[in-house]
């Protein structure tokens, strides 16, 4: 497809699909070559684990952007037959002789001679590179933004014919809150998510063209929100020393400055609660917060260090917050698939459950 063509077709929105779908769809259909597109930093390269948790598959990410062509084969000499064969790098796995599942990451953004060079591989019947094929059975998927986004994706219009394009969509807050609990994001940046939700839109929306958060291609940004920045940023956060200006600088430096600012307010929220230890110790006496992002911070950060010791005495304090933090927290507790487990053994929690079920 051509830009223009990609373009007109970004403006208009296509469906959307979830890695989850776009998983599904690509495991159900090997022999067709499938392109994952959407905005930067979305996970769309994410969906390696789903695919090789759903196949048992090794899966080999190529960064198509960092390649030439002496990276993906070289040509070697025959002398009895005075030919020549391209073989392939070892990066591709495809000499392994099994299924393998094979990423173009950011294929539509590679210099022309590598999506030449590797074309072949998007071929239906008989995808290859260079003289070696690919093992019968093996996934082969690309990956890339939309031409909206403005940051140099192209497709031929002989390529377009040979793949599907799949629009991921970006995570919304809850969605990606499921993802946080399970992958130990820092309780500050969850709550902040929470209560800031719009953070995760899409510059895609008509109704977000005042959103200073997110990705938009259209205005200048020093940074923006997306799931990859809250990633980096709740490293950050792990490693914050007490310095304030630096853990501010290094926020601001990949998710710009109004989140930095907002998202400090949060930190400051964190070092102002009553702490762990004397919330479990004293769950009917401790401190408890009043302003909003405060109690975020809390429910969060007990979230993150609840064990099957410590829940009890959690929900008791819990009890005497408001109804809505109650709720996040248990929510999320039985959405963590590392922690349901000793959430439902827990007598007082289905106590809480059954005493409101109404809310649920």
């Amino acid at each position: 497809m051509s830009t223009q063509a990609q373009t007109k077709e970004d403006i208009n929105q296509p469906p959307t699909v979830t890695l989850d779908q776009a998983a599904c769809l690509i495991l159900d259909n090997p022999t067709v070559r499938f392109g994952l597109f959407g905005e930067p930093g979305i996970g769309k390269t994410s969906i390696e684990k789903i695919l090789v948790r759903k196949s048992g598959y090794r899966a080999f990410i190529l960064a198509m952007t960092e390649m030439e062509l002496g990276d993906l084969a070289l040509p070697t000499i025959n002398h009895e037959t005075k030919t020549t064969a391209f073989y392939p790098s070892e990066r591709f796995g495809l000499h392994l002789g099994e299924p393998v599942i094979v990423i173009l990451d950011e294929w539509t953004k590679a210099p022309k001679p590598v999506k030449n060079m590797t074309h072949g591989l998007l071929e239906a019947s008989n995808p290859r590179l260079g003289c070696l094929p690919a093992p019968d059975g093996s996934i082969i998927l690309m990956t890339g933004n939309l031409a909206s986004d403005g940051v140099g994706d192209s497709m031929e219009a002989h390529t377009s014919q040979r793949v599907v394009k799949l629009h991921i969509s970006k995570p919304t807050a809850e969605q990606w809150d499921v993802w946080a609990g399970a992958n130990n994001m820092h309780h500050i940046i969850r709550a902040w998510v929470d209560r800031n939700p719009h953070c995760l839109a899409s510059y895609l929306d008509d109704d977000q063209k005042g959103n200073e958060f997110i990705f938009n291609p259209r205005v200048q940004q020093n940074g923006c929100i997306s799931p990859r920045v809250l990633e980096l940023i709740s490293r950050i956060l792990y490693g914050r020393s007490s310095d304030a200006h630096a853990t501010h600088a290094g926020i601001a430096g990949i998710a710009g400055l109004s989140a930095a600012d907002s998202i400090s307010a949060y930190i400051r929220h964190n070092d102002g609660l009553p702490s762990f230890q004397d919330i479990t110790d004293n769950p009917s006496t401790a401190k408890l917060p009043v302003d909003p992002g405060a109690c975020a911070v809390l429910t969060f950060g007990m979230l993150e260090r609840v064990n099957a010791v410590t829940l009890k005495p959690i929900l008791k304090y819990l009890r005497r917050l408001d109804e809505e933090w109650q709720c996040i927290f248990c929510i999320a507790l039985a959405r963590n698939t590392q922690k349901q487990k000793f959430a439902f053994e827990e007598v007082e929690f289905a106590n809480w459950v059954r005493d409101n079920e109404d809310l649920l």
